[in-house]
C-alpha cells in the first residue's frame, strides 16, 4: 500500500475542496482509485492506494485544489473539479487560469482542461486559431476575453465577424433593410454579448461604436487599431477571405479565429480558408493554435453523444478533402504521474508546447504554512471511517 501525505492549508479550504457532503472527495476517489484520510491532529491529508502512480496523482490533485481554493476564497465547483481531474489523468499540470471578469460582476471560467488552455492562449497571443466541434466554447470564451479587455480599457472596441453563408439552405431574398437581412447570420454573436453585459449596455456600446457585429464582407479595406477582432464560423471563409481578414489587424489589436472544419457549408470542392490558414501559418510561432475535442463539449449531454456519433463518418471528412485536422500539432505523450511543481504552471499556447510534460519536483509535502488550520476531521460516509 503506497501512502503520501500533504499539509492541510486550513479547515475552511479543506471543506471547500471536499465539497458539500464530501461530494468532491467521492468523485476523486472514484476517478483516481485512491483513499483519503484526514489526520486532524497532525493537520495532514493522507492519500493511499495499491497503485503508486494513483497515489501520486491523488496527492498532487488535492495539493493543487487546496491552493486554488485558498487563492480564490470560495468552494470548488463541479466544473473546476472535472477539469482538474481530466488534467491529472492525462499527466498534465493542473491549470490555475484566472476567469474572465465581464460586466455586472459576472465571471466566465473554463469548464474543461482544453478550455483552460484556450483561455491561457487568449491572454498570451495576439493571433489565436481555435478549432473544435459545436458546444466547446470556442466563440463564447473568445467573446468573454474581448469583453474583459474592453472593461479594463485594454482596447477601444470589439469587432465580431461572421461570414454570411447559409447552412445548406437557400433562404432566398430576406425582407427588411440591410441590418435586418444580416441579423439572422449574426444572432449567435449577439447572444454571447448579451450574456456578458448589463441591460441596455450592449445597445449603448453599439451606438458608440465600441461593439461592431458585422458580416465578413464588410471588413475589406479596414485597418483596426486598439481592437479585439473575432472571426466566427471561419470554416465558411474562402482562402482569399481569410487572407483579407487576417490583414485587417492594426496596432494593439488581437485576432481570434474560431471554426469547425468538419461543418463547412461550402461544397466539397471548395477549400476552406480555415484549413488553408493552418497549412500556411502553422509554423509561425507567434500564432497560437488549439483544437478542442468532444471532451470539451459543455452543452447538453446529448450534444457530446451526437458529436461522437458523427466523428469518423464519411460526411465529416468530405470538406475540401483535408479530413478533421488537429491544430494541436505536437504528439501527445503517454500520461505520466505528475508531481508537485515548485514553479508556476506553464502556458500551453502553441504547437511547440502543446504536448503533455512530466514534472520534475518530487516535493509532495506542502510548503504552505498551516498555522491557520482548524481542528477538522473527515468521515467518509460510504465506507468505514478513516478518521485518525
Amino acid at each position: 500500500m503506497e501512502e503520501l501525505s500533504i499539509a492541510i492549508v486550513s479547515g475552511r479550504v479543506l471543506q471547500n475542496v471536499l465539497g458539500p457532503s464530501d461530494e468532491h472527495l467521492r468523485k476523486i476517489r472514484k476517478e483516481l482509485g485512491v483513499r483519503v484520510v484526514v489526520d486532524a491532529e497532525k493537520g495532514k491529508l493522507i492519500v493511499r492506494s495499491d497503485d503508486p502512480e494513483a497515489t501520486k496523482r491523488g496527492a498532487y490533485l488535492l495539493e493543487q485544489l487546496q491552493r486554488w481554493s485558498d487563492r480564490e476564497g470560495k468552494p470548488l465547483d463541479a466544473d473546476d473539479l472535472r477539469r482538474a481531474l481530466d488534467e491529472v489523468k492525462r499527466g498534465e499540470e493542473v491549470s490555475t487560469v484566472r476567469p474572465f471578469e465581464v460586466y455586472g460582476g459576472k465571471t466566465i471560467r473554463p469548464k474543461t482542461a482544453g478550455q483552460a488552455k484556450y483561455c491561457e492562449m487568449l491572454r498570451k497571443r495576439e493571433i489565436c486559431f481555435c478549432a473544435g466541434p459545436a458546444g466547446t466554447g470556442k466563440t463564447y470564451l473568445a467573446v468573454a476575453r474581448a469583453v474583459e479587455a474592453l472593461r479594463l480599457g485594454e482596447i477601444r472596441k470589439i469587432v465580431l465577424v461572421r461570414p454570411a453563408v447559409e447552412a445548406g439552405e437557400n433562404l432566398g431574398f430576406l425582407p427588411g433593410d440591410l441590418s435586418e437581412k444580416i441579423n439572422p447570420y449574426l444572432r449567435p454573436l449577439f447572444d454571447s454579448l448579451a450574456d456578458m453585459t448589463q441591460a441596455d449596455m450592449l445597445r449603448q456600446f453599439m451606438d458608440d461604436s465600441k461593439v461592431e457585429v458585422i458580416p465578413l464582407a464588410y471588413m475589406r479595406g479596414r485597418t483596426l487599431n486598439d481592437a479585439h477582432i473575432i472571426l466566427d464560423e471561419a470554416q465558411n471563409t474562402s482562402v482569399s477571405q481569410m487572407k483579407m481578414f487576417l490583414t485587417r489587424m492594426g496596432w494593439n489589436s488581437r485576432v481570434v479565429v474560431c471554426g469547425d472544419a468538419t461543418q463547412s457549408d461550402f461544397g466539397r470542392r471548395v477549400k476552406s480558408g480555415l484549413v488553408d490558414a493552418f497549412e500556411r501559418l502553422r509554423n509561425v510561432k507567434e500564432i497560437g493554435w488549439l483544437t478542442l475535442g468532444r471532451a470539451d463539449v459543455v452543452r447538453h449531454a446529448l450534444v457530446q453523444k451526437i458529436v461522437e456519433a458523427y466523428e469518423g463518418s464519411p460526411e465529416s471528412e468530405d470538406y475540401s478533402g483535408v479530413g478533421a485536422r488537429d491544430f494541436s500539432v505536437a504528439p501527445v505523450s503517454a500520461p505520466v504521474a505528475p508531481t508537485v511543481s515548485t514553479t508556476e504552471t506553464p502556458s500551453v499556447v502553441n504547437s511547440e508546447i502543446a504536448s503533455t510534460a512530466a514534472f520534475t519536483s518530487t516535493a509532495w509535502k506542502s510548503s504552505v504554512d498551516d498555522g491557520r488550520r482548524d481542528d477538522l476531521y473527515y468521515d467518509e460516509d460510504d465506507e468505514a471511517s478513516d478518521r485518525i
